[in-house]
């Protein structure tokens, strides 16, 4: 075996172009696999993060609310009343579309929601300065707001400087009572449109500010997000006797699409193994093709060999050997390759990308089971030559 691995090894060095256009097949089958593999699990982990950031535990419920049949919020709280064991918390939310000014700087993105009393804590936020809205605000639809790190930076310098000042929302003046910590990450920017370019105000004075008589969306958190079924069935059984018609109102749990979410990473997985098994397919019939070469080009040593008492069995060895550490030599390459290009390229399109424990082991394992594989073929062969015929081919 030490003489067969050590032929092998002298064979390689002395065919060093040879061995290098062998192996250039198993490098780029191995560093892709290794880089589709780290950019798609950065892809996902980034989707994943966002969904988590929503919170699992949240119910979202949207209504079309008719003339004829709909559901008020003070009917929504009696609901989440009577089913307080299942919910920590619960909001209604009422967008609004319009422009948020201070003096003569308008943002256009900014996102605008009637909230109630409880959601800070069901977005699991903070407040970096002042107070959340309080339900005496919504009782009385007070003119107050909260808004977040990016409005208080960007349009008052700080949120100790934008306690208490005045910022307009479609032309009408609204007084800021507190300031929501920064959302995104230190390494990130704080941009316009962004998760921290936000302003909260009381749902009650949002529904006057957007004309809109009924409220539609709601959020709830639930307790225990394996009740999440029995919590759909209970909304089911609340609204379905008011509407009559299941497509009048949606209700969307997010621990469901998450739970989507992970079977779409598992198939893109699957895909992304059967194409890196593809290429690295290609590599190994490209190393079989060189190595039946090989084998061509030294039929009269083969024969000598065997003229010389050399056995079939170490014959096939020495061809085996040469194969499977051309393979492993092109493996450990890629996984070089591999890993250095991942961040490089994770980096360019703007994404946190590293190259995984497990998809190193699989491409390095399947890329010397490769050298083995497709090397066997060729080594039968050498195996079988008659020394007789070997040694009088040119």
């Amino acid at each position: 075996m030490l003489q067969s691995f050590n032929l092998a090894i002298k064979s390689i060095w002395s065919n060093k172009m040879r061995s290098f256009l062998t192996m250039l097949g198993i490098v780029i089958g191995v560093a892709a696999v290794i880089i589709l593999v780290g950019l798609i699990n950065g892809q996902m982990s980034y989707m994943k993060e966002s969904f988590a950031s929503m919170g699992t535990n949240q119910i979202m419920v949207n209504l079309v609310n008719l003339s004829t049949r709909s559901v008020s919020d003070d009917e929504m709280y009696g609901f989440y009343e009577e089913n307080q064991e299942y919910f920590a918390q619960m909001s209604p939310t009422v967008s609004v579309n319009g422009t948020v000014k201070v003096g003569n700087e308008s943002q256009t993105s900014t996102s605008i929601t009637g909230v109630s009393e409880e959601y800070l804590d069901l977005k699991e936020q903070a407040l970096d300065e002042g107070r959340f809205i309080q339900y005496s605000d919504i009782v009385s639809r007070q003119k107050v707001c909260v808004v977040g790190y990016y409005i208080a930076q960007e349009l008052y310098g700080g949120s100790s400087k934008a306690l208490g000042e005045t910022i307009k929302v479609n032309g009408e003046a609204y007084e800021i009572v507190g300031c929501v910590e920064r959302q995104t990450s230190e390494s990130d920017d704080v941009e316009e449109g962004g998760s921290d370019d936000f302003l909260y105000l009381p749902y009650t004075t949002a529904v006057k500010l957007s004309r809109n008589g009924v409220i539609g969306n709601y959020v709830f958190t639930t307790v225990d997000t394996d009740e999440t079924e029995t919590v759909k069935d209970l909304f089911d059984e609340f609204l379905y006797p008011i509407f009559k018609d299941e497509d009048l109102y949606s209700i969307t749990a997010m621990s469901e699409m998450l739970d989507s979410l992970n079977s779409m990473i598992a198939m893109m997985s699957l895909l992304v193994g059967g194409i890196a098994g593809i290429s690295l397919l290609v590599a190994g019939v490209g190393v079989m093709n060189i190595m039946l070469v090989s084998v061509t080009e030294r039929t009269r040593e083969i024969g000598i060999r065997k003229s010389l008492g050399a056995k079939r069995r170490t014959i096939m060895q020495q061809f085996v050997i040469e194969a499977a550490v051309t393979s492993s030599l092109g493996g450990i390459l890629g996984i070089v390759l591999g890993c250095l290009l991942t961040g490089v390229i994770g980096n360019m399109m703007g994404m946190e990308a590293e190259p995984t424990l497990g998809s190193v082991l699989v491409a390095f394992g399947v890329s010397v089971g490769i050298g083995l594989l497709f090397g066997y073929m060729p080594a039968g062969r050498a195996a079988r030559l008659n020394p007789i015929d070997a040694l009088r081919s040119e």
